[in-house]
């Protein structure tokens, strides 16, 4: 980053005459002591979203014609149809496995219990489920040990690199392998989590690497494939990948499409939609095509559109006073979603004291701690679920063959509804209620609360939200990969299938029970994850019932709006807790007392178009920015921005503190450039090493410098000598902005010798095509793997032909909010400040738009008024 400001993190390029080295500079996320709050971690990068028109790659632009346009634009719609099926495909995997694991262990556990119940050896059923439990979770955590960032759901993690923030190994290919495969085993496990979130993650890595044909984990894999080299497609083929996988989960590809929308990405278009729509589609159909044939044997029937399928909800053929939903049950729908939203509230307030109790006392300490977490979390969940339904259960009769749709409704199994019933201690024709939500995979559980027509206890109900409530809240956050869709369906599920026995069995209401189920599943979803458009389109997907989209957009709304008064969402929760500088949609009103020049970064590390090699070394081995502006000063103009001792530079007024830190600065590229083999630059080094005295309190820092006459910033200029003394009039000489230049880029310009002599004209300068440049992405070299004895420091590089000369850029006097729109909207990674004359005077990065960071300026603010 070009600037180094957050006013929490120490003030770390603030501080006049304080030496910092790149570690100091890097600031770690920390906690707020007076609100316990964690603050916007520095490490974290922004993507390169913006495309630097610089001459190599205008050069690939004369060179494009229509012809090769069409085929660019081909390749990548069949990039999107290649991401679809391979989403689809692994959506086949995890189930497959899921299924199949799951299976065995209820299979071997249920005919223990049946076997044991006669003969009194119950402690034995309940040793082989702790142990198919417990083996499962382990894999599962061993798993997240080789890769931490495949733990949870992922989706805070995908929802922050839609909004432009880089999070190192999130789209690794270890990290699917290690999420694909540990998710199938947490879900077999019987922890309380879903697939889907992680299938939402594995799409997205799916989406990143695909059309990159590389890999960083296996380096062997690494074709020569000239498309798609930079930030900007990538990350549109991560959107694409997220809408995939929601699309293969839920079988809903216009759900997905909404959520990639909704949840993630900042910029859009209407090309990249059509292209997002395509790849979930593919992905939803190659799921269906191949889970139908698995489970029916009717290839090409296309019955299974997605991982969890909610199934029909109808009434049956000779009911006439059935009905689905009335006006008067809206009023219902509405109270159960302010619950949803209190519910959800309550949920992820106490799953946020739980992560911070995680990252304060369990992170810190030994890997294996974690380990023995989730194992701990599976052995409770085990023992209440089998406790709850050997003990709580009640026997409850078992629906009439003429049900509404009980015998008719199938599992996507294959199973009729009605095999997935438990009759633990139960006589024929009943069957224990509590074994049958508890003894069951999670979509099993959701489709008797929505299908069947048997009744459930509301003893039974409220015991399974509140057990169900608590453990679902324990589980998120440990180490093993973890969905939340699908616990939140179940739970608000139980929520709303005991709203309809009171007013069904209390108030003897005619009403379709299965309708409040769904509606209290979205509530408590909604309250949980605040998610409105999409999830409202996910759930018709996933219910085939167009006339649901009513009641279902109303209690959504309602849910969020009843959470959002007491907390964020989950996601949101879990991305402020990894310290993500996340950009919201809009800023607050209040912060349009703020302008640019408020919240910009002065204290500015630039270089000039000429530079010499021993410059750029000391500049990138000691900072940490990754662009830096390219400047002139006007020499020549000088005196126009004088008159007499009166400073009226029209930046004058943002100078005063940079004066001092670019002597700093200065002292800190020597130190650092002492290594350097060359005794000359050494020498130099040497020579201009002053120190600066710390300022007097109430002495002027300006006035100070000023007096003493020392350079602050050493000359690059390769026609002058770098001991020249500056004058007062050649230290605030105007600094005219040309451009910006990547840190990547300088370093790719050293690495391959791109530089001239003294003596030579700069059109000596060997020159790099934009396939040169762009060939080490997205792992460029570093600074420090630079080998310093093959460079010559007193060769000059010329950077004019690679940096940016037209980026987007604001006046110190425009408002915050229409800053911040602008670097949204268009997914900017620096946005200088250039006043009317051309000068920069600033520049803004994705910190300095943070809401803490623009909460502290704006109480600065109002303190100085």
């Amino acid at each position: 980053m070009a600037c180094c400001g957050n006013c929490f993190c120490c003030q770390c390029c603030c501080r006049e005459g304080e030496t910092r080295t790149p570690e100091e500079l890097t600031i770690l996320g920390e906690f707020r002591d007076e609100e316990n709050e964690i603050l916007p971690r520095k490490d974290y990068e922004s993507l390169d979203y913006d495309r630097c028109i610089s001459e190599p790659y205008a050069e690939i632009l004369e060179g494009m014609d229509n012809k090769k346009a069409k085929k660019y634009e081909a390749v990548r719609w069949l990039m999107m149809f290649a991401i679809g099926v391979t989403v689809g495909l692994v959506g086949l995997f995890v189930d497959f496995f899921v299924r199949l694991f799951s299976k065995i262990k209820f299979t071997v556990v249920g005919d223990s219990v049946e076997k044991c119940s006669d003969k009194g050896c119950l402690p034995l059923s309940l040793l082989e489920l702790l142990a198919f439990n417990m083996t499962f979770v382990f894999i599962a955590s061993m798993l997240v040990l080789i890769e931490p960032v495949a733990a949870g759901s992922g989706i805070p993690e995908i929802k922050s690199y839609l909004n432009g923030v880089k999070i190192p190994g999130i789209v690794r290919l270890r990290t699917f392998l290690c999420k694909a495969a540990g998710v199938l085993f947490s879900v077999a496990g019987g922890l309380f989590v879903g697939k889907e979130g992680p299938m939402i993650h594995s799409g997205a890595i799916v989406g990143a690497g695909l059309p990159q044909f590389q890999s960083i984990t296996f380096k062997r894999i690494k074709f020569d494939f000239p498309y798609f080299r930079s930030d900007r497609d990538k990350r549109d083929f991560v959107s694409a990948g997220a809408a995939a996988g929601v699309a293969a989960a839920f079988g809903a590809p216009i759900g997905g499409t909404l959520f990639s929308l909704e949840e993630g990405s900042s910029f859009w278009n209407q090309a990249l939609t059509w292209k997002v729509l395509f790849c979930s589609m593919s992905a939803t159909f190659t799921l269906n095509f191949f889970r139908s044939g698995i489970n029916f044997n009717k290839w090409g029937s296309f019955q299974l559109p997605g991982l969890l399928n909610f199934g029909e909800f109808k009434c049956s053929d000779g009911d006439k006073k059935c009905h689905l939903w009335t006006a008067v049950d809206l009023a219902f729908f509405v109270l159960m979603g302010v619950v949803g939203g209190l519910l959800g509230a309550l949920f992820n307030c106490l799953n946020k004291i739980l992560s911070k109790y995680r990252i304060k006392h369990i992170h810190p300490k030994a890997k294996f701690i974690r380990v023995l977490e989730s194992l701990l979390v599976a052995m409770v969940t085990t023992v209440v679920i089998f406790s709850a339904s050997i003990l709580l259960g009640e026997c409850r009769d078992l629906s009439s063959p003429t049900a509404h749709n009980s015998t008719c409704f199938q599992l996507s199994s294959g199973e009729d509804i009605n095999s997935t019933i438990r009759q633990f201690f139960c006589t024929n024709q009943t069957y224990n209620d509590m074994a049958t939500l508890f003894f069951n995979p999670q979509e099993a559980a959701i489709h008797q609360l929505f299908h069947q027509d048997g009744t459930f206890s509301p003893v039974t109900l409220s015991v399974f939200f509140l057990l169900y409530f608590l453990l679902a809240c324990w589980t998120y956050g440990v180490s093993v990969p973890s969905g939340l869709f699908v616990p939140s369906l179940l739970c608000g599920a139980a929520f709303g299938r005991l709203v309809a026995n009171i007013l069904k069995v209390e108030l003897g209401m005619d009403i379709y029970s299965g309708t409040f189920a769904l509606i209290g599943a979205a509530a408590f979803l909604g309250g949980v994850v605040r998610m409105t458009i999409s999830l409202t389109v996910i759930l018709i997907e996933s219910t085939n019932e167009i006339t649901y989209g009513l009641p279902i957009m109303i209690t959504l709304m309602v849910a969020k709006w009843t959470g959002d008064f007491f907390n964020k969402g989950i996601y949101d929760i879990h991305i402020q807790l990894r310290g993500v500088p996340l950009l919201e949609w809009e800023t607050e009103v209040e912060m349009d007392k703020l302008t640019a020049s408020d919240i910009m970064e002065p204290n500015l590390t630039y270089v000039y178009p000429h530079t010499r090699v021993q410059s750029l070394v000391s500049i990138l081995r000691t900072t940490v920015y990754h662009a830096f502006p390219v400047v002139t000063e006007n020499r020549q103009n000088e005196r126009d921005f004088m008159k007499g001792n009166i400073l009226v530079s029209n930046n004058i007024r943002f100078k005063k503190s940079s004066v001092v830190s670019r002597a700093g600065e200065q002292r800190r590229r020597c130190q650092s450039m002492k290594s350097y083999p060359s005794s000359e630059l050494r020498n130099v080094c040497d020579d201009q090493n002053v120190v600066v005295e710390p300022a007097e309190e109430g002495e002027d820092l300006l006035q100070q410098m000023l007096e003493r006459r020392h350079a602050p910033y050493p000359n690059l200029y390769p026609d002058q000598s770098p001991s020249e003394e500056w004058t007062m009039e050649e230290r605030f000489r105007p600094l005219t902005f040309h451009g910006l230049i990547l840190r990547s880029q300088l370093v790719n310009l050293l690495i391959r010798g791109v530089c001239y002599a003294e003596n030579q004209s700069s059109a000596t300068q060997p020159r790099l095509s934009y396939a040169e440049m762009t060939e080490d992405y997205p792992r460029y070299p570093d600074i420090h793997d630079l080998d310093l004895s093959l460079l010559n420091p007193r060769m000059i590089v010329d950077v004019t032909p690679y940096i940016n000369p037209s980026p987007y850029t604001v006046s110190p006097n425009t408002h915050i909010s229409q800053v911040f729109n602008l670097f949204r909207t268009m997914g900017l990674r620096h946005l200088p400040v250039v006043n009317a004359v051309g000068e920069i005077v600033g520049i803004i990065t994705r910190h300095n738009l943070t809401h803490e960071f623009l909460a502290a300026k704006l109480r600065q603010h109002s303190i100085t008024i």
